[in-house]
């Protein structure tokens, strides 16, 4: 047992192939678009809105359709029903985002020049961690402004779930809500990581059975 142990050890010690570090510095560059790329897009139809109304869920801010527009139209909705007014204090959740990407940025260009299979690990867990936390933070929030309705609203609507994925109906509105190209990005950042770090275990375990066979 005590052999196998260190002969995990001595794998994860191991510098990073040329290949690898390639790739990884590649990336990086996804996950950098992921930051001018719209994460998430919520967007309701009604009635009296046959166009619809939509707002972008950025890593730093939210922006409405129709330069705006949609936005402030959104607000005067939620307004009747007793919901909080969607603006940047409202979504303060957004802030430890551009920090996190950017943690992200500078440790995966770290690990692509002079990391090893133990520093790629760390950076699976964390992006991983990152991935997890931020749609978790996301589903919370909107759990929040559905159920935290002002009980002396014009309109009394009973604490709703927003749609998080796909569309649901609310009162006469439509809702739909899906990812945008930002988590694409975030999502070939993340899985490049993986497949990179199972490239890695795959050759390892390769190169242990014919170590064994050798001996």
């Amino acid at each position: 047992m005590r052999l196998y142990i260190n002969r995990f050890y001595e794998f994860l010690q191991r510098p990073l192939r040329p290949g690898s570090r390639v790739v990884l510095a590649l990336l990086v560059v996804p996950l950098v678009a992921s930051f001018f790329t719209p994460l998430w897009r919520i967007s309701m139809e009604a009635p009296q809105y046959p166009n619809g109304l939509y707002m972008d869920i950025y890593a730093y801010t939210v922006e409405g359709g129709n330069n705006g527009q949609h936005i402030q139209e959104i607000n005067t909705l939620n307004h009747y029903i007793g919901m909080r007014t969607l603006d940047r204090e409202a979504m303060s959740d957004l802030d430890w985002i551009p920090f996190a990407l950017g943690v992200l940025c500078i440790f995966g260009l770290r690990v692509a020049a002079i990391g090893n299979v133990s520093h790629l690990v760390d950076l699976v867990v964390m992006t991983s961690y990152v991935s997890a936390f931020a749609f978790g933070r996301f589903v919370y929030t909107l759990y929040v402004f559905g159920h935290n309705l002002k009980p002396d609203a014009p309109v009394k609507v009973p604490g709703f779930m927003p749609a998080v994925f796909g569309t649901k109906q609310i009162a006469n509105f439509t809702t739909h809500s899906w990812p945008e190209l930002g988590s694409f990005f975030m999502a070939i950042f993340a899985l490049g990581t993986v497949g990179v770090l199972a490239y890695h275990l795959k050759a390892g375990r390769q190169e242990a059975v014919k170590a064994e066979r050798a001996q």
